[in-house]
């Protein structure tokens, strides 16, 4: 049993909130809000009843352009929340505690970049988490602590799974949303459908492995670099630009692996029919028997075959799970796959999109209409099979959140 704000008593109660708002940064500012509009009513809800509001919240890896402060998401959340918001560039310090401390009835402060603190980008067991000096820094000036970062909940680091250990913890909204969405998957209505895109192959196979074992799909849909490893251990010689690619990224071992799939699942898994190419500039479709294609051309995208073929089984799913791009969306000429796959989608009663890089292109691509898109990719994936989410599970053992 995980506690929610419902269980919280909040007017006066000074509250850590650790919220994913790791965003793209564009010339040192936001070039994307979406994860901060994500916690507004989280937050707004904490604020409104009175709540002392710190926010914890990381942006970027060190070494990476993305890597900066949070004084510009202050700022933006200051905008969104419609109310002033402070910033404080210390996470744990003297002068971290003391910026909570001064915290009135309804007031919010950010705090730093929980990474630029080096133990924040470790993962611990949720005791030794609590020993960490950003959990034993702050957990002093508080006296709840709210996780709303479900992006995050795959991690074991100090600020999603020490500070349970040692406050009453709460599951936010976003948290409590995506928990009941995305836990309740063998609930939705059937025939359920799962396409597996992008290229985070191993993931993409663990998921595919899981729900077909488990009986949770009728069909799986493979697009991307995923239907590309399928084509392959299906056979299909993709050329050299595509095969190189995926030994380039690792991935070779896991042509075997989608391989011993079609063997025992292969009535129940689609590969692409076609794909796509670049030729001469312009976008070029040919049928898998068709191939390889020229030298040095890659597939891109899926093709028209592919896309009606995947149409026809959506017409009659009562449930689709999307996680990952048809195609390189990012251009032009290959956004089509991506474009129609999910449009397409969006017409089956139960859309569920999981998170990160796919709901990134739903948004460039402006395909709206979803049942739930999560805010989580590498989260999504793990509840998906049912893998534990260590930041849920600080949460599920927290005895004193019920008190």
């Amino acid at each position: 049993m995980i506690a929610t704000l419902d269980d919280l008593d909040v007017e006066g109660t000074t509250v850590g909130v650790r919220v994913d708002v790791n965003s793209p940064i564009d010339d040192g500012g936001l070039a994307d809000d979406a994860r901060l509009r994500a916690h507004v009513d989280t937050l707004s809800e904490l604020l409104d009843r009175g709540g002392r509001v710190a926010v914890l919240a990381h942006q970027g890896r060190p070494g990476s352009d993305d890597f900066v402060s949070l004084a510009s998401h202050a700022d933006r959340l200051s905008e969104l929340l419609d109310r002033p918001v402070d910033y404080v560039d210390a996470t744990f310090s003297h002068a971290a505690r003391e910026a909570v401390r001064r915290l009135e009835n309804g007031d919010c402060v950010v705090l730093e970049n929980t990474r630029f603190y080096s133990e924040e980008y470790m993962e611990f067991e949720p005791e030794r988490a609590a020993r960490t000096h950003l959990v034993e820094g702050l957990e002093p000036v508080l006296d709840a602590y709210v996780n709303d970062a479900f992006a995050a909940a795959h991690r074991s680091q100090p600020s999603l799974v020490g500070f349970p250990t040692v406050l009453p913890g709460y599951a936010g909204r976003v948290m409590e949303t995506e928990l009941d969405v995305l836990g309740s998957i063998e609930e939705t209505p059937e025939p359920r459908v799962y396409v597996l895109g992008g290229a985070k192959v191993p993931d993409s196979i663990d998921v595919a492995w899981s729900v077909l074992e488990k009986g949770l799909a009728d069909h799986v849909l493979t697009a991307g670099v995923v239907g590309n490893v399928f084509l392959i251990a299906d056979g299909v010689d993709l050329g050299d630009a595509s095969s190189d690619f995926i030994y380039d990224q690792g991935y070779w071992d896991e042509i075997d692996r989608a391989s011993d799939l079609l063997d025992a699942y292969g009535e129940r898994i689609a590969i692409p029919r076609d794909v796509a190419v670049s030729r001469d500039g312009d976008r070029h479709e040919l049928g898998v028997n068709a191939l390889p294609p020229a030298e040095g051309e890659a597939a891109m995208d899926v093709g028209s075959s592919t896309l009606e073929y995947y149409r026809r089984i959506l017409d009659d799913a009562g449930t689709v799970i999307l996680n990952g791009p048809a195609g390189v969306f990012e251009e032009a000429a290959f956004e089509r796959g991506t474009r129609d796959l999910y449009d397409a989608a969006t017409a089956v009663p139960t859309s569920i999109v999981g998170g990160g890089d796919t709901a990134s292109a739903l948004r460039q691509l402006g395909v709206e209409g979803f049942s739930h898109v999560s805010t989580g990719g590498g989260a999504a994936l793990r509840m998906l099979t049912a893998e534990p989410l260590p930041a849920v599970t600080a949460l599920e053992h927290d005895e004193r959140a019920s008190d």
